[in-house]
């Protein structure tokens, strides 16, 4: 076993030499010398190649590159190769193929073409992975174990008649008995009652809207069942190659909204994921920026793995821009001041052929004579340099709460508006405030919220009664809670808390909302003394709160639109809207003032600052998203251009600087 990579943030990424001729290899080796690469993933999708017919295995050229690596000096994260299955396996067994919601069968012929719940797939897939793990458990090039592959990207949900038995099972584990299923379920509606556990399907395709908490459980089900695969693959690894860390990627990015990553993190022996920006967001950079703190938030503060992003541009985009020159270290660095200390990308050689052929590497067409390699090798060479913060800690005193369970249920039917987007408001307040130099930790409801000054609750519309209790627990102790809208509506089995809105932050708040009167799509609601709000409105009594703007318009013109109300040694805040960003951010100042919240450094607009510290000592992020150099007060060395630094210093337009401080 070979440790992994600690002398430095870790780079390299995806390597497929399976797509190329051997004689490509050696030159691989040679340019990743050149670029500095310390690890790369091997075998993610290889299994038609390492087992081309059932039962028969092919392992020498994997043995062949495995041994390449060792040579080379390079670190080896050894895919499980199951996230795919080869086509005699579809072909023998087309049982294992998944099924949509309207009943149609996915076919093979791109990728993840699998049923979650089919134990037939799970059986053989778990043999491949015994094989794997008896054959190099003990490799001197391994370091990390990786099982499968973006679970669920592209077979999840799955409506089969396999997971629909699966489901109920899982039904039955859960509430026991078919009346407590009713009970949760509500089926007193629609004359929903089940007599017995046969009855129930999943929510497939009906004539109208399905049962919210059908809906809500079978979200929960795919989850459960996929992490119930991983952990079977993690169990086989570890009884060849104890010891070996463990680890899947997961996706947080804005785009995939199917599994519950809260559930799944505690099982990763380290936190990783895949990231890519998402050009048609209107701000990619600051969801990018969110992603990475909602990543630390999943690994309790500790580093994590960046497992892909891209030098330039993806595949999947209706329109797929190239990252602009510098860009590529810029979006790197800032994964890596949000607590990253490994950076991998997909993949090392650009493909020739396939669906990702225009998908950007390391290695692009164009070769090694090239501006995007030469970034690469430039950005390599600062990884680097880095390895001194490697293992610390991003410095954060304010958390906003995210829970994948409450954005499935916010997506679900019968909402009162479709036009609610889960994480609108949350990206909106950490994007504001990560403007004024804050940094926010991005983590689940049930995280200890004891150290934080400021505690953001956005949208929260699924809470637990202890979840809720946690956030009113740290106002008491002297936080500033922030309340969005649509918060506390339900409980984890979806019913509405009765008694006026926003439920269970009612008491805490000193607001009673009466009416919804959610804003239809473009549509904005003025707000006194200049601004206005958009996406939500409501009809609310301040009760105990201090009124801090009222709306200006429409039917809802004098009432309460943002309150205050003091709570022990803190303060309660609720937004009935999602104010515009000068209202809102004004606001934001005003909190993290009140919560002596200062920001990481002082820089000019579109600089991005973040600290990381350990008991060695802090290092300052700066990120200069910009067109203009920017100056800051700062003393200390800069790992970026391997120069010192003080009393201030100047980053170029576009580029970035990682100061330690003096």
């Amino acid at each position: 076993m070979r440790p992994w990579p600690d002398d430095r943030v870790a780079f390299g990424g995806d390597y497929n030499p399976e797509q190329w001729p051997r004689e490509v290899w050696a030159d691989d080796v040679r340019l990743m010398a050149e670029a500095g690469v310390s690890f790369v993933t091997l075998g993610v999708f290889s299994w038609s190649w390492l087992e081309p017919t059932k039962g028969e295995y092919e392992f020498g050229w994997l043995d062949e590159v495995m041994d390449l690596m060792h040579r080379h000096g390079i670190a080896v994260d050894l895919a499980t190769a199951t996230a795919t299955p080869p086509p005699w396996l579809s072909a023998a067994y087309p049982e294992i193929l998944p099924v949509d919601r309207e009943g149609h069968t996915l076919w093979p012929g791109s990728r993840q073409a699998w049923c979650p719940s089919s134990p037939l797939y799970r059986d053989l897939a778990l043999s491949l992975t015994d094989r794997m793990a008896a054959r190099y458990h003990d490799h001197p090039a391994l370091a990390m174990w990786h099982v499968s592959n973006e679970y669920a990207c592209h077979n999840l949900p799955c409506y089969c008649d396999t997971c629909a038995a699966a489901f109920r099972r899982w039904l039955e584990h859960r509430y026991t008995t078919t009346d407590a299923l009713n009970e949760a379920w509500d089926t007193a509606f629609w004359s929903q009652r089940y007599a017995e556990w046969d009855e129930v399907l999943p929510p497939r395709l009906s004539t109208t809207f399905n049962n919210p908490t059908h809906v809500l459980d079978y979200s929960r089900f795919g989850s459960d069942t996929l992490l119930d695969f991983f952990l079977a693959e993690k169990e086989v690894i570890r009884r060849h190659s104890a010891g070996v860390p463990v680890t899947t990627n997961f996706m947080t990015l804005s785009t995939f909204r199917l599994l519950d990553y809260s559930d799944w993190a505690p099982h990763l022996d380290v936190v990783s994921t895949d990231h890519y920006v998402v050009d048609a967001l209107e701000h990619p950079r600051a969801e990018l920026s969110f992603h990475g703190d909602l990543t630390r938030g999943l690994a309790g503060g500790a580093p994590w793995m960046l497992m892909e992003h891209s030098t330039s541009a993806v595949n999947w985009q209706p329109v797929n821009p190239a990252k602009r020159p510098g860009d590529t270290l810029l979006d790197s660095l800032t994964h890596v001041a949000r607590g990253a200390d490994t950076l991998g990308f997909f993949q090392w050689r650009q493909s020739r052929a396939g669906s990702e052929k225009f998908h950007s590497a390391l290695v692009p067409h164009a070769g090694e004579d090239s501006d995007r390699f030469r970034e690469v090798c430039a950005l390599g060479a600062v990884a680097g340099r880095l390895g001194e913060v490697v293992g610390s800690r991003v410095e954060a005193d304010v958390a906003v709460l995210f829970d994948h369970e409450a954005q499935w249920a916010v997506a679900g039917p019968c909402m009162p508006s479709t036009a609610i987007d889960y994480p609108a408001a949350a990206h909106t307040v950490h994007r504001l405030l990560r403007d004024r130099g804050v940094t926010c930790d991005v983590v689940h409801p049930d995280a200890d919220l004891a150290r934080y000054r400021v505690v953001v609750v956005p949208t929260l519309y699924l809470v637990s009664d202890e979840a809720a209790a946690a956030v009113a627990a740290a106002a008491e102790a002297g936080a500033q809670v922030v309340v969005t809208y649509f918060s506390g509506i339900a409980d984890p089995d979806d019913h509405v808390r009765l008694g006026g809105y926003p439920g269970a932050f009612r008491d805490l708040l000193g607001v009673r909302v009466e009416e919804l009167f959610p804003l239809r799509v473009g549509e904005r609601v003025a707000l006194d003394g200049g601004g206005h709000g958009t996406v939500w409105s409501e009809d609310a009594r301040a009760g105990e709160a201090e009124v801090l703007h009222t709306y200006g318009d429409g039917p809802l013109a004098g009432r309460p639109a943002v309150t205050r109300r003091a709570v022990g040694e803190g303060a309660a805040w609720y937004l009935g809207t999602l104010p515009d960003d000068a209202t809102l951010g004004t606001l934001l100042e005003r909190v993290v003032e009140d919560a002596g919240v200062a920001a990481a450094a002082a820089v000019p607009p579109g600089v991005e600052v973040v600290r990381r510290r350990s008991a060695d000592g802090s290092w300052l992020f700066v990120l200069n998203h910009t067109d203009a150099d920017a100056t800051l007060d700062t003393t200390g060395h800069d790992l970026v251009s391997g120069t010192d630094v003080g009393p201030s210093t100047t980053v170029a337009a576009r580029t970035a600087a990682v100061i330690r401080e003096a």
